[in-house]
């Protein structure tokens, strides 16, 4: 049992099923993560289906003759229920639960009920519902029809049975409630922002596949206690961590929820505030595991969100992670990165160097000066320690020469004097 999940029934036993369409080359990873996925939900998979088809069938998603040797198969795997790697529309949900006689879930369902799980800030459990809602809106004939077959478990976490027996306008009515009470909490997130972009250090946003080893380095990096562990979606809510280099400026570092391939749409636009904060960073720091033989597909998904959230100016350093699995050093590229570094969060090989270029990249955006500061306006000196980097300090008769990268604001303060 996942520890994640309060449940005192028995471990709920599924057939993960998929359909192979156009024998897509991806197929089989995307059950293999759907195996991690239901691992991490709390169930077991007993056994799986696959069929190759032109398309999905439209009304029962499988073929007949598979739903037949689905049936046997639950039968003799005494199995609980089926989940589906895909998104199920209701008419396919309706149907297969009617013909199984079974459980129906599907891909949605698995993350939105992991997701349910692990939100801890009261803006994360608002946005897991209301994806839940919105899912449950698009759902509603399926779902009714086979909620007697639903028993509780793995996909009725957050709003549950009853939310699921509403009709469609006190779903709206609990969906509207809701986006008024996510955009109080979006406008407190903005005026952080604000605050954070006038007198800030630079900010720098962790972002990469599930399971890719980000909070493991932001762990590393800060000596933070942030919840690291092997499994898909380890942490979801944001957190954020102050880095002192060793030339003194202060950097943050923000960890952001593991992306994963086809992230339901509802999470997407739920989840866009919490997302966001790689938009307002100054540098998008992309943590890639190197040893995952599907790394170019998941680095595909990373940038697919990022574009879908309309994050495409920033500059990108791309860490190649969990190298310390390799005998000999791979040759890795990242043709979208501005960037690349080989490290190993677990070791911490190479985060020496991934500093080196966080430094250098932050340098690019900030002025270099050279200039005699009076020591009556010594409070600059403190700001450029701070928030620049500070690279010489001579204490003379008529104040401190420096030489340094400040930011610009500071850097007009300084032209001041």
């Amino acid at each position: 049992m996942s520890r994640f999940f309060d449940n005192d029934k028995e471990q709920e036993r599924v057939i993960l099923v998929a359909v192979n369409e156009k024998n897509d080359s991806d197929g089989q990873a995307s059950l293999e993560e759907l195996e991690e996925l239901t691992k991490t939900a709390g169930a077991l998979c007993v056994g799986t289906l696959t069929q190759n088809l032109e398309h999905a069938n439209n009304t029962t998603y499988l073929g007949k003759g598979k739903l037949e040797e689905l049936k046997t198969m639950l039968v003799a795997l005494d199995a609980t229920g089926i989940i589906c790697d895909t998104e199920l529309t209701p008419v396919q949900m309706k149907n297969l639960s009617q013909i199984l006689d079974t459980k129906i879930m599907d891909r949605t369902m698995i993350i939105l009920d992991i997701f349910a799980a692990r939100a801890n800030t009261k803006e994360g459990k608002i946005q897991v519902e209301l994806a839940q809602l919105k899912y449950n809106a698009t759902m509603l004939v399926g779902l009714r029809d086979s909620l007697s077959r639903l028993g509780g478990g793995i996909g009725t976490r957050g709003p549950g049975e009853k939310k699921l027996e509403m009709d469609r306008r006190l779903i709206r009515e609990e969906i509207s409630k809701l986006k008024k009470e996510l955009e109080a909490v979006k406008k407190h997130r903005q005026t952080q922002r604000k605050l954070r972009s006038n007198n800030s250090s630079p900010v720098i946003c962790i972002v990469g596949y599930t399971n890719a080893g980000k909070s493991t380095l932001l762990n590393y990096l800060t000596h933070a206690d942030v919840l690291s562990e092997d499994k898909l979606f380890a942490t979801l809510d944001p957190t954020t961590r102050m880095l002192k280099t060793e030339n003194g400026q202060n950097i943050m570092l923000t960890d952001t929820v593991g992306f994963i391939s086809r992230l339901p749409h509802h999470l997407i636009q739920a989840f866009r505030s919490t997302l966001e904060e790689a938009k307002y960073s100054d540098i998008i720091l992309h943590v890639v595991d190197a040893s995952n033989p599907d790394m170019d597909r998941q680095m595909y998904a990373v940038y697919e969100t990022l574009r879908k959230l309309e994050i495409n100016e920033k500059p990108i350093i791309t860490a190649f992670n969990k190298v310390d699995r390799f005998e000999e050093k791979p040759i890795l590229k990242d043709l979208k990165a501005d960037e690349t570094v080989l490290v190993s969060a677990k070791t911490g090989e190479g985060t020496k160097q991934l500093l080196d270029v966080l430094e250098k990249k932050i340098a690019e955006s900030q002025v270099y000066v050279e200039k005699v500061i009076p020591y009556k306006a010594t409070g600059l000196l403190t700001n450029i320690r701070n928030y620049g980097q500070l690279l010489e300090e001579d204490y003379r008769e008529d104040g401190i020469f420096i030489k340094a990268y400040v930011r610009k604001q500071d850097a007009v303060q300084l032209e001041e004097w």
